[in-house]
């Protein structure tokens, strides 16, 4: 069966990532795996609707009329506005980066976070999150909150996959990672310990499912020195509690 414009058009955009947010015609064909003339009239048109646009070096981009669309999400307009305020009031007690992530894929084997919102300052640690970007669900503390959710049969798939060691210290072993999910069932939030990153430290909450929004988590990354899991539990889990109710009165 013949390729449908569309699923072509789905390969162009997703050429685009963190590390190439730009890219020549070539470079979009080789990738997309799409005969070079096709892929210039797929540009052309792109660019004419504003999904695309170009920029220097003879290089495309996303457009602002694909940001735009991007924002009607209810993953902005619904869940982001409303956690803004709860992030901030997180930031505010912890001085530490507050992320909030989504459970997003189409499988349990290709899911992970995806995280729709951030909040940092001058003194938060570095992190490799950012708003759009996704991380692995075993190795974020966001990502274990989310498994943490999770019924058997969604689990006994994710783990078909093999996981993936981003440190020295990440959690790739389905016994001991079952165990940590199970701990924070009881305890209600997830850690996570120089797991994505060396010298982070982190303590993420899920919330309870709420109607027209994917699996959510909310939590905070710092650095090892301050890792103060009695005092920025609560806080983490209360913030939880609080998005959720007013994301149910939103409703």
């Amino acid at each position: 069966m013949a390729e449908g414009m569309l699923a072509r058009i789905t390969r162009v955009l997703s050429c685009f990532t963190e590390d190439a947010p730009a890219a020549t015609a070539a470079e979009i064909a080789q990738r997309a795996g799409i005969p070079a003339s096709t892929v210039h009239r797929l540009l052309a048109d792109l660019v004419a609707e504003g999904l695309l646009a170009r920029v220097p070096g003879h290089r495309y981009g996303i457009g602002a009329r694909l940001w735009e669309l991007g924002e009607l999400s209810p993953l902005a307009l619904r869940l982001r506005e409303s956690a803004l305020a709860h992030m901030a009031r997180l930031y505010d007690a912890t001085g530490e980066n507050v992320h909030l992530a989504v459970l997003d894929g189409p499988t349990p084997e290709e899911s992970a976070a995806l995280f729709v919102g951030r909040t940092t300052g001058a003194a938060s640690i570095p992190t490799l999150s950012r708003m759009g970007g996704r991380q692995p669900l075993h190795t974020t503390g966001v990502g274990k909150a989310l498994l943490s959710t999770r019924d058997a049969t969604w689990l006994d798939r994710y783990f078909q996959v093999p996981l993936q060691r981003e440190t020295a210290h990440s959690v790739t072993d389905e016994a001991v990672l079952r165990g940590q999910l199970a701990r924070a069932r009881t305890r209600g939030y997830a850690t996570t310990r120089e797991e994505m990153t060396l010298g982070n430290v982190s303590v993420a909450a899920p919330l309870a499912s709420v109607s027209g929004l994917p699996p959510i988590a909310i939590g905070v990354v710092v650095h090892l020195a301050r890792a103060d899991e009695r005092r920025l539990a609560p806080l983490v889990v209360q913030a939880a509690k609080d998005l959720y109710r007013d994301l149910r009165g939103s409703h």
